[in-house]
């Protein structure tokens, strides 16, 4: 009898234990915010791919290194894309739902966005899309989960305009003059036409649209009609291999690179290291960054991270445009949750809905951006419910045969163009999808 005591006793501690065990366990697993990681390392665009990917998780591993989202530690997982738009809603339906449930999601493709538009209110998860995706959904009142945080491509548009006519000597000296925008033929690259289409309108410049095909390695005939045409300018709206492509045949054709501009996925390291002085004067946008190798954040990165063997990718490429790129898209995405948490729970991991209030009212001032790292490298931040998008400013950068260097002071969108662009969009897009506007009441949610 003692010895069935004994066994029953011990039975019952062992369960109790175990149960200790597993409660222990499911709440350190919820004391982590999951972010779902969307890359392409492999592929025709993998050469820009691999630095973003390695700058964003980078950023998560440093937000651990330093104590997490005011304790909460982060957790990621990749999934590989290819920068396919069906292999993207594939990853993005694996992952949403995994460790608790995805915080928000990158997409890296406008093609994916536009496809995850569709997706994301249902499933009440935000899309983080800073510097690509839907130029309207920067009209929070109908896009409620989108967020194209620190510019649209009709910014980059606009921006890249006006510096092409301040080399001119003003915008009056645009009328009569010849743009042809070679772009990528694919959402991203149609992103561009309503912007130049817009200011072409307004100053009287003739705008030419020369589509190239997925990958861009094709350009010849291209180039025959630019050869042929002869524009005053031209605007690249490339991605990947067709970025370098295009450089390789201005300078084959004669054409002056310093008369090109590309936008901001078009003038980082990748699209200029291998043609070298051949793209000297070439000219890109910049998503407020460049090349910061100097900056604190770097600093910390390379210390924390890549001194002890933690770091990503190669230790060269720290610093680097589109290594940058990730580095600041995945700070986005970690203070919209420590900003929730301000209003949901200090310390507490945030759902995919609360995080998207704190996107809604991200507050980064330039005191807070200068304490993460970036001093000199970002401006604020400040997003609203009519807001998604939270700033509008950009610098063109040149490459002068061996790295880009600022060639522009800051340049501001101008909003009374793109606003009323914006909203039309927007509303276009809401009436097709039988959208209502959000009411006051819903922006306080």
């Amino acid at each position: 009898m003692k010895l069935r005591q004994l066994v029953l006793a011990t039975t019952v501690a062992a369960a109790g234990l175990a149960s200790a065990l597993v409660s222990t366990a499911a709440t350190a697993q919820t004391k982590e915010q999951f972010f779902p990681v969307l890359v392409y390392r492999t592929g025709a665009y993998a050469p820009n791919g691999v630095p973003f990917a390695n700058g964003y998780v980078d950023y998560l591993k440093l937000v651990n290194a330093r104590g997490g989202i005011n304790g909460v530690k982060v957790s990621f997982e990749e999934c590989e894309t290819g920068y396919a738009t069906d292999r993207g809603v594939e990853c993005y339906e694996r992952l949403k739902g995994k460790n608790g449930g995805a915080t928000v999601f990158q997409p890296l493709s406008t093609g994916i966005t536009f496809a995850l538009t569709e997706k994301a209110p249902g499933d009440k998860i935000p899309l983080i899309t800073a510097g690509y995706g839907r130029s309207e959904s920067a009209d929070g009142g109908v896009f409620k989960w989108n967020f194209p945080l620190a510019g649209t491509y009709w910014v980059a548009g606009d921006v890249i305009i006006q510096d092409i006519a301040k080399k001119a000597g003003g915008a009056d000296k645009l009328k009569g003059k010849h743009i042809a925008l070679v772009y990528h033929d694919s959402p991203f690259g149609k992103e561009a036409i309503p912007i130049l289409q817009e200011r072409a309108a307004m100053h009287g410049f003739k705008l030419s649209l020369l589509p190239v095909t997925h990958p861009g390695v094709e350009q010849k005939s291209t180039w025959l009609q630019i050869r042929r045409d002869r524009p005053d300018y031209v605007v690249n709206w490339g991605w990947g291999v067709m970025n370098s492509t295009l450089l390789k045949e201005a300078q084959a054709t004669g054409y002056p690179r310093e008369k090109i501009w590309g936008v901001w996925w078009a003038g980082a390291e990748p699209d200029v290291k291998d043609v070298g002085m051949g793209a000297k004067g070439y000219n890109a946008i910049t998503m407020q960054h460049g090349t910061e190798k100097g900056s604190a954040i770097v600093k910390e990165v390379l210390e924390k991270l890549h001194a002890k063997n933690q770091g990503t990718g190669p230790k060269d490429e720290v610093g680097e445009v589109l290594y940058m790129r990730g580095l600041f898209s995945a700070m986005f995405a970690v203070e919209g949750v420590r900003q929730a948490q301000t209003k949901y729970g200090k310390g507490k991991v945030m759902t995919g809905e609360q995080a998207r209030w704190g996107y809604e009212n991200l507050d980064l001032t330039q005191p807070k951006l200068d304490a993460l790292g970036f001093k000199g490298v970002l401006r604020p931040v400040s997003t609203s419910c009519a807001d998604h998008m939270g700033a509008n400013w950009a610098r063109i950068h040149t490459w002068n045969g061996s790295k880009w260097e600022f060639s522009s002071d800051w340049y501001q969108a101008d909003e009374q163009i793109i606003k009323p662009m914006v909203k039309a969009a927007a509303d276009k897009y809401a009436a097709e999808k039988k959208i209502t506007r959000r009411t006051p009441a819903d922006c306080q949610s």
